[in-house]
């Protein structure tokens, strides 16, 4: 199980990357903000904030998005308002996260003005006063999109298939395989942090779209129950290499 875990810190650390909100420069804000009946002018407040501090909101449509933010979801950061009044207080909590829904800023704020559209918004004005001016980091390079998961998932898939996992070699390497969803699994090296493989499924049955540690796509597939990978040579060849279920 050990190793398990370090695989899947592997996986995720895959999918890390900008950890502060001013690492970000594109914000993603909801159409509306679901915990209130109306919208007492936050969006606009907010919106108007936040590019005070010199971030970029992008339109609630995707295909409208910049380039740099479309080809990959994890150069943007997802801001979002929560109500948290109480029977004294017009309060809410302004929240960040990052493409695998984790947490990476929370910010609360409250007014003791009454009405609702001033006292929101004067809450959300101390709320803002915690987050930072942007100062963005490199942005990631394209990936896709529809692959991405959460770390959670990963966690919650590897645990539910660890009695299921199975062993495969090639007389050189000991590889296990685990199954991380229907259309996808890793071939974990034994005694290693790092996945050997990652196999997504293709349209063909048995056959997969495969990433190697090294970065280098292949492709591979089941024949007579063993896993086969296509290995590229410095030829522009292809070597078949078959690792045995054990």
């Amino acid at each position: 199980m050990k190793k398990l875990s370090m695989v899947v810190l592997a996986v995720c650390s895959t999918m890390a990357f900008a950890q502060k909100v001013s690492d970000y420069k594109y914000v993603a804000i909801p159409e509306k903000f679901e915990t209130f009946k109306e919208d007492y002018g936050l969006k606009n407040f907010f919106t108007k904030a936040l590019t005070g501090k010199k971030y970029i909101i992008l339109p609630v449509i995707k295909d409208r998005w910049p380039a740099e933010a479309k080809s990959n979801f994890c150069n943007v950061v997802t801001a979002d308002i929560i109500n948290d009044k109480n029977l004294f207080k017009n309060k809410l909590i302004v929240q960040f996260k990052d493409c695998n829904n984790n947490m990476i800023l929370e910010s609360k704020g409250g007014s003791k003005i009454k009405e609702f559209e001033e006292g929101l918004q004067d809450a959300l004005r101390e709320a803002m006063i915690k987050i930072p001016v942007s100062n963005p980091a490199a942005l990631l390079p394209a990936s896709d999109n529809n692959a991405q998961r959460t770390s959670s998932e990963i966690v919650s898939a590897v645990s539910a298939s660890n009695s299921e996992a199975s062993n495969y070699s090639n007389g050189k390497l000991e590889l296990q395989k685990i199954q991380l969803d229907p259309n996808q699994f890793i071939l974990a090296k034994s005694g290693s942090s790092v996945p050997f493989a990652v196999f997504k499924a293709t349209s063909k049955d048995s056959v997969f779209i495969v990433k190697l540690s090294d970065g280098t796509t292949t492709i591979g597939y089941f024949e007579n129950g063993n896993i086969v990978i296509d290995i590229p040579q410095a030829d522009g060849k292809y070597a078949k290499e078959v690792y045995a279920a054990k």
